[in-house]
């Protein structure tokens, strides 16, 4: 028996049968209201349940749809250079061509003045070679140049040919783009409303982060001072290397003299203007935030103690103490800057990217 219900009791027996009735409407009533509020408490628990289903739904579908993005814009700037440089050729042909004309015209030029005053005299047996063997390599060249003409024609209609399937390619690949994009943005907004929750909790962390910043010297400092997951025995990152969490190359490698003469603890990976950041593996945002001479800087701590540390990014689309799943989207490069400093540490000590992640 509960404790409530031997007071309840207790007091029945004191006060007699008519406040014994009061307090067992009284105690009807309590219950009432306890029933009432488990049944609020589940309905609750339920839309918690349902909402984190939808979130884990919606990372899924941003890592899809964050992929798909990225791979057409690499095949958009594969085309784009390949219509480039079919702009070029087209155009060298183009000024051969005019060129062609020019020596034709003369070569033609040349023919008819011969043939307007012919020096065929049979008193002059030299002149008459002579004539003959201008003739005849003159109509030579002619046919020549023709030819050639002919030939680069040929060849500029098929520059032009293929040109047009590259840009039938390009617009295809730019439609799709487009369709991708309005899907990723449908999904970021779906997730920043999520996301609208863990804003309201975030103003006491970010001002915390804003003095840590303040007063960290370098990244390494930084990274160092946001935390990371606990340290284990298991010094294992991934089962297998990691794609990089923007498409690029890698300009500077871990270990090399950076242009400051300092050897540098991560990789510099150049990037397009703009191009899309995802979480390089399963993780929680301990930094989103703009860092002296780094633009905005996203720290993330993994598994096994690891942290990731990817800078120069002009635009953040996740909030610190948020759950990201790798491949999932998390901002963009800067169009300015597009060189992302990525660095990986396990506690104090930096790694070498090499280790976790596949080079392009």
């Amino acid at each position: 028996m509960g404790r409530i219900a031997v007071v309840l009791m207790t007091l029945i027996a004191v006060m007699g049968p008519v406040t014994a009735r009061a307090a067992s409407g009284d105690l009807k009533q309590i219950n009432a209201q306890i029933k009432q509020t488990e049944q609020q408490h589940k309905k609750l628990e339920q839309q918690v349940k349902t909402s984190e289903r939808d979130v884990a739904k919606t990372k899924k579908q941003l890592v899809r749809a964050a992929d798909q993005v990225s791979n057409l814009e690499e095949q958009r700037a594969i085309v784009a250079k390949k219509i480039a440089e079919l702009d070029v050729q087209r155009d060298r042909l183009t000024n051969e061509l005019n060129k062609n004309q020019e020596r034709i015209a003369e070569t033609a030029a040349a023919l008819l003045f011969i043939a307007s005053h012919p020096s065929f005299d049979t008193d002059d047996m030299h002149d008459y070679v002579l004539t003959s063997a201008v003739l005849s390599g003159a109509a030579a060249r002619f046919d020549d140049a023709v030819r050639d003409a002919d030939k680069k024609i040929q060849e500029l209609s098929k520059i032009r040919d293929a040109r047009a399937v590259e840009k039938e390619k390009l617009d295809r690949t730019a439609k799709k783009y487009a369709d991708e994009k309005r899907q990723l943005d449908k999904l970021l907004q779906a997730r920043s409303a999520q996301n609208e929750k863990l804003k309201n909790q975030q103003s006491a962390v970010q001002k915390k982060l804003r003095d840590l910043s303040a007063r960290a010297k370098n990244i390494s400092e930084l990274s160092a001072g946001v935390g990371s997951s606990e340290m284990s025995s298991d010094a294992s990152f991934s089962r297998r290397k990691l794609n990089l969490p923007v498409r690029g190359r890698v300009v500077v490698r871990f270990g090399e003299k950076t242009a400051l003469g300092l050897k540098s603890d991560g990789w510099r990976v150049r990037t397009r203007g703009d191009a899309l950041v995802v979480a390089p593996a399963d993780g929680v945002v301990k930094f989103a935030d703009s860092f002296r001479g780094f633009g905005h800087v996203i720290i993330m701590s993994h598994k096994n103690g690891y942290n990731t540390v990817m800078t120069n990014l002009d635009a953040v689309d996740v909030l610190v103490g948020q759950d990201v799943l790798g491949g999932e989207p998390v901002g963009r490069m800067s169009s300015d800057r597009p060189e992302m400093y990525l660095e990986v540490r396990r506690g104090a000590n930096a790694v070498d990217p090499a280790r976790l992640f596949k080079e392009p």
